[in-house]
């Protein structure tokens, strides 16, 4: 005889929580941290959950008969059983101790239910094929990064709510470090508020070989050196479309050693530079900082990526070298419409996962058509919603790869010639003012660094 299996649950583990509710209400706060009322199998067990939470968020005694007329206010006493079952309740648990291991027995069975029915819709996904393979893709990882998270979109929220959360993660981070994460450019950070916030994109924009790869690497090795203002460190992920991992980590070697990057690339050097060498590895090797140099990467596989290493190890700063060598899932469209699925799926992750998203770009050609050369907002390459989808908007501009030193003078006779000077121009900055700073470039290790200030301490810091 063929007989319909249940989905996962355990009665005695629901009756057991609900009991221990009613005997302590003390046991509200621990339980709810873990549970929430969808989790029961049996509706009137959610209806009791949910009477329990509401009788403590309102500082009310949590007892038999305060929940009973809590369930009678919205017609449902007699439906979970009236007060013979909640006195059952009471009498199933002896203890109200081993409250939250009752509560984890709930919520594992709860998401092997939601495994099972995300296994089903991603069944039906398939079956029906009515998208293209990376849409369905996206929306079954979907299915399942929300499952993971124990979370679903989030619904209207009050403005006091809001408030007392932002009140909340303002005290943790009190006497740490500011909340964004910093760049090791010192003037860049003071003007952004701190360095990089947190659900921001970030566009670092220039023409070839003006420095983004290397300004970004100088960003994240920076970030990976720091920590957050509960003493961890912060986790950085580059994903490097350009360069491969070994010519990332050429260049970090680069810059962390002082050894001229292209002797370590030819593998020239004298046994003083071997030592600074090995010694840059050992430094560089503590830092926790994953790369991906995935070829042609998908928004998908980004997203995919970035999302497990958020979850396995927790995530502080993305880095996407660089936006135009993605590729979008609207493949059958213009490069226009890919480049702006890119940018607004860039910054959904940067808010996803609560996370800064430094993504760079090129510039058009427009930018040498100007006498001055300096990059323009309308100057980003291919699309215009990456100025309006970026929270911060950063070009790096070079004069001497502009102007050679008779031109310079010839046109600032009062300014010394910058050789080696970048500027940084801050052209749109949404929460904050624009502006610009000046940093140094050294071509022989590919870096950047701070520059030097009068009565500052070394390379600019004060």
């Amino acid at each position: 005889m063929y007989t319909e299996q249940l989905p996962p649950h355990d009665d005695e583990a629901e009756e057991a929580v609900l009991g221990s509710m009613l005997i302590d209400g003390e046991t509200v706060p621990g339980v709810q941290i873990i549970l929430e009322a969808n989790d029961f199998y049996r509706q009137r067990h959610s209806w009791i959950f949910d009477a329990c939470v509401t009788l403590f968020a309102r500082n009310d005694p949590i007892s038999q008969i305060s929940v009973a007329d809590e369930l009678a206010r919205h017609q449902r006493l007699e439906e979970v059983g009236g007060l013979p079952f909640l006195s059952h309740l009471i009498a199933v648990v002896p203890t109200s101790v081993y409250a939250d291991n009752y509560a984890r027995v709930v919520r594992r069975l709860s998401i092997h239910r939601r495994l099972i029915d995300a296994g089903g819709q991603i069944a039906g996904i398939g079956t029906r094929a009515e998208e293209d393979e990376e849409e369905s893709l996206r929306k079954a990882e979907e299915l399942l990064y929300t499952m993971r998270l124990g979370q679903n979109a989030r619904d209207l929220e009050a403005l006091r709510d809001v408030l007392d959360r932002y009140v909340e993660e303002t005290e943790q981070s009190a006497g740490g470090r500011a909340g964004g994460v910093e760049s090791g450019f010192v003037d860049l950070d003071r003007q952004l508020g701190g360095g990089f916030q947190a659900s921001d994109l970030l566009i670092l924009a220039a023409r070839p070989g003006v420095g983004k790869s290397a300004f970004a690497l100088n960003v994240a090795k920076a970030a990976a050196q720091t920590r957050r203002a509960d003493s961890r460190p912060r986790i950085v992920a580059f994903f490097s479309l350009e360069m491969a991992a070994e010519q990332v980590v050429e260049r970090l070697l680069a810059g962390e050693s002082g050894i001229n990057s292209t002797r370590i690339r030819g593998h020239i050097w004298t046994d003083y530079e071997e030592g600074a060498i090995m010694n840059a590895v050992g430094r560089l090797a503590e830092l926790p900082l994953f790369i991906d140099d995935s070829v042609n990467l998908s928004v998908v596989a980004l997203r995919s990526k970035a999302r497990r290493l958020s979850l396995e190890q927790g995530l502080d700063l993305i880095v996407v070298d660089y936006m135009q060598l993605m590729s979008g899932t609207n493949t059958f469209g213009n490069r226009v419409q890919e480049i702006s699925e890119i940018s607004r799926s860039l910054k959904a992750l940067a808010r996803d996962l609560s996370v800064p998203v430094l993504a760079l770009s090129q510039l058009s050609r427009a930018v040498e058509n100007r006498p001055r050369h300096e990059p323009l907002l309308s100057d980003l390459r291919e699309s215009g919603a990456i100025e309006q989808d970026a929270d911060v908007v950063l070009f790096l501009y070079r004069p001497d790869m502009v102007f050679t030193g008779e031109e310079w003078e010839r046109q600032h006779p009062d300014q010394e010639y910058p050789r080696g000077v970048a500027d940084v121009i801050i052209a749109k900055h949404r929460n904050g003012p624009t502006g610009r700073m000046q940093v140094v470039f050294e071509e022989q290790t590919t870096t950047f660094r701070n520059a030097a200030r009068a009565g500052g301490g070394p390379d600019g810091y004060y």
